[in-house]
């Protein structure tokens, strides 16, 4: 990437990956954020930034430093994986002044330092200082205030006992089986037998959720197509809640259809009484993909008004294939306005 002194230039960055977070940097260069998700964000510098799959960011890089040396770009993976386990290799790509001279061809391109792989604080400092542009000359923020639907989702990774070990992950304890034929389809034109619309607003039981050690039994879910229903223009909160089952990671949870506020998040259980007066309902980045801590909880709002089937799942692609997913249906509203379009006659049959 070759660059002019004296320029800003605007990075776009996505995440494109399907199995770590990455941390993202350029060295001897500041990184400023400034959009997450396709929505502005109160400008943040940083010397990296953390980036998970599904997840995009618009960065702000001045090139302001000497022009006779390369800088790396580079990513590093963030996991909580045995290091054996992953590629832990570093991707790279040089940024390289316009005005290098090319008689510098030993110059050793200098590269970025990152926290380590496994680095949790760095993680949570990072994307807990995420927040909305909002200022007089930005009043576009509307966070839900008039909760009508509270959801307290665990979110685990799971093993059971079959023919030899098998990894499941599950929400609330359970574990998405696809339908043989699609929610949306099932529900518009009520086909029996496809999807359950019980999705539990609360876990099965309570423990101590990230705790060290877990009990075997807890390790199991149950396999199930529960989703959940919401009124349209209803005001929902969720709290995504870690586990230590398995292994405690940071799970990037996307939400189709919508972007939501990240109104909180911290470690350990969430404690209803005590964690929403910290909440942020003044400027909580918009996103609509978030992670959460590892061994921590994570809180959203947002207000059903988009009518439709939306699926929610863990963006680490092993984890949605275990079954780390479900769906909402959100319901039409009175207004034609508020309606899902009926399909056009020429779209094929699934």
């Amino acid at each position: 990437m070759v660059v002019e002194k004296g320029r800003t230039y605007l990075l776009r960055v996505i995440n494109s990956g399907m199995t770590n977070g990455l941390f993202f940097s350029v060295a001897g260069h500041r990184l400023t954020v400034v959009g997450s998700d396709a929505c502005y964000t109160h400008p943040t510098t940083s010397n990296f930034i953390l980036i998970f799959p599904g997840e995009s960011m618009d960065l702000l890089l001045q090139a302001n430093q000497p022009p006779h040396h390369h800088y790396y770009m580079a990513t590093s993976p963030f996991s909580y994986q045995d290091s054996s386990d992953f590629d832990n290799t570093t991707a790279t790509a040089i940024l390289q002044y316009s005005t290098h001279h090319h008689h510098h061809n030993n110059d050793h391109p200098l590269l970025p330092s990152f926290p380590p792989f496994n680095d949790t604080m760095a993680a949570f400092n990072f994307s807990s200082s995420l927040r909305s542009l909002s200022n007089v000359n930005h009043s576009l923020i509307q966070v839900p205030k008039s909760i009508t639907k509270h959801i307290y989702m665990t979110v685990s990774v799971n093993v059971i006992e079959i023919n030899g070990t098998e990894f499941l992950s599950s929400l609330n304890n359970i574990s998405f089986s696809n339908p043989s034929i699609d929610i949306l389809q099932a529900y518009y034109k009520r086909i029996n037998g496809v999807f359950g619309q019980r999705f539990p607003d609360k876990p099965p039981y309570f423990f101590n959720f990230t705790a060290n050690e877990q009990p075997e039994r807890l390790l199991v879910p149950r396999s199930g197509r529960e989703v959940e229903v919401l009124e349209y223009n209803e005001e929902v909160e969720i709290v995504f809640q870690g586990t230590s089952l398995v292994l405690a990671e940071s799970h990037p949870m996307h939400l189709h259809g919508y972007s939501f506020y990240v109104v909180g998040m911290g470690f350990g259980n969430f404690d209803k009484t005590r964690d929403p007066f910290a909440y942020n309902l003044l400027d909580p980045p918009h996103k609509n993909t978030v992670s959460i801590p590892r061994d921590g909880w994570v809180a959203i709002r947002f207000k059903a008004d988009n009518p439709g089937v939306w699926y929610m799942h863990c963006h680490l692609e092993r984890h949605l294939t275990w079954g780390m997913s479900t769906a909402f249906i959100v319901k039409d509203g009175e207004c034609p306005q508020a309606k899902l379009s009926l399909p056009p006659p020429y779209m094929p049959p699934c």
